[in-house]
């Protein structure tokens, strides 16, 4: 009887933990919205997502594209933010939020920088694609080239400005990918999106994006609207060195894509953190055949970020997967597999959650062996694959 008892506290203790396990996976939060996503911009997980890959109307939210690439030309030199713009006849008729631009003016890039991010300026969208690429029509194929290499494969672009045009859509889960990557590869230019307001030629307008004034830890990005795509908004935000970026497709009002972002967000911060594990904890020593050594060091190919629920931070850990034998001669810095951050809880389904691939590489250069050296190689390889059937075996 005494031993039954003690197997029956083992059973209780077990079925505690687990529900405590379970339970420690945030429950995701329901929006008045058609999709949404919320991503850690550090990490690139996601967090949260809802139809996030529908593709739909993305409104102005395509502006975000077109300064992606104002500022890639601005980084590459081949653009300059006092050089002055031409203003054509289809920028100063396009309608729309503008910058009230005109024939006879000659805006610099700066401004029209400025009168894209904070006020949304058709016609400023215009005469920087104009400026960049000759026509609008051509800008939009750069657009799309770039949505490509930028991994959004729910994205077509046909305009610079987010106008409704038949084959022009996009998905929440590209625009927070679009906006993070403008975070990240222009730390200096994104800062343009925490502006409130801007003035020019005499007229002061003020940003749309509400949260820039109902939370502090915003800082950007875009708010878009047309009938059809309804109310959207991009949001980011940083506290501490977690910093998530949601993106809310078709709410109803312009209060709505604010109040529904701010549920994303208050979501991640409230409920996960982003860690940077040591290196040493990340790395691994694998065996090489046919080489001058028998082993190399894998490393982290990029610093790593991974975004965990808070109070599980300790119950991750990596597992490496490549494939093996892996074999000389191998080069410094050569691709060699990935690691899996793996969270030892389960998440509701009873799933083992893999929380990101990290890309590894080669720490040094293993040159090839020398005859014998290969031939020695060979066979304890053989040795190795004999040793591991017999485990099978037995």
């Amino acid at each position: 009887m005494a031993f039954l008892k003690q197997w029956i506290l083992i059973a209780i203790i077990l079925c505690i933990g687990s529900t405590a396990y379970a339970g420690a996976w945030p429950t995701p939060p329901t929006l008045e919205a058609k999709s949404w996503a919320l991503i850690d911009a550090r990490s690139g997980q996601v967090v949260v997502e809802h139809n996030a890959n529908e593709e739909l109307p993305p409104a102005s939210l395509t502006k975000m594209m077109t300064l992606y690439l104002i500022f890639e030309d601005l980084k590459l030199g081949r653009l300059h933010k006092d050089e002055h713009v031409s203003v054509s006849k289809k920028a100063w008729k396009i309608g729309g939020s503008t910058m009230f631009l005109e024939p006879r003016m000659k805006p610099i890039v700066g401004d029209l920088i400025h009168g894209i991010a904070t006020f949304s300026g058709n016609d400023a969208c215009i005469a920087m694609a104009e400026h960049i690429a000759g026509s609008e029509s051509a800008f939009a194929e750069r657009m799309n080239e770039k949505a490509k290499e930028l991994g959004m494969t729910h994205s077509h672009f046909v305009n610079a400005t987010g106008f409704p045009a038949e084959g022009h859509y996009s998905s929440a889960m590209d625009m927070a990918r679009l906006a993070a990557a403008l975070w990240r590869d222009f730390p200096e230019d994104y800062k343009v999106f925490s502006e409130k307001a801007f003035t020019y030629d005499g007229r002061t307008q003020p940003n749309r994006n509400r949260l820039l004034w109902s939370m502090p830890e915003v800082d950007g990005l875009k708010t878009g609207h047309t009938q059809e795509a309804g109310y959207c908004l991009v949001a980011s935000a940083e506290h501490a060195q977690t910093r998530f970026v949601s993106a809310v497709f078709g709410t109803q009002s312009d209060h709505a894509r604010a109040s529904q972002s701010a549920i994303l967000l208050k979501h991640g911060f409230r409920n996960f953190t982003t860690i940077r594990p040591m290196e040493r904890d990340i790395r691994r020593k694998i065996d090489v055949y046919g080489g001058q050594s028998d082993s190399v060091w894998l490393k982290p190919a990029q610093a790593v970020w991974v975004t965990v629920p808070k109070g599980l931070e300790s119950d991750v850990q990596f597992r490496l997967r490549y494939d093996s034998p892996m074999r000389a001669p191998i080069v410094k810095g050569q691709a060699i597999g990935s690691i899996d951050a793996i969270l030892k809880a389960k998440n509701h389904h009873g799933e083992e959650l893999i929380l990101t691939h990290i890309p590894m590489q080669a720490a040094r250069d293993v040159p090839e062996a020398s005859w014998f050296g290969k031939i020695w190689d060979h066979l304890r390889l053989w040795w190795k694959q004999r040793d591991a059937d017999e485990a099978k075996d037995s």
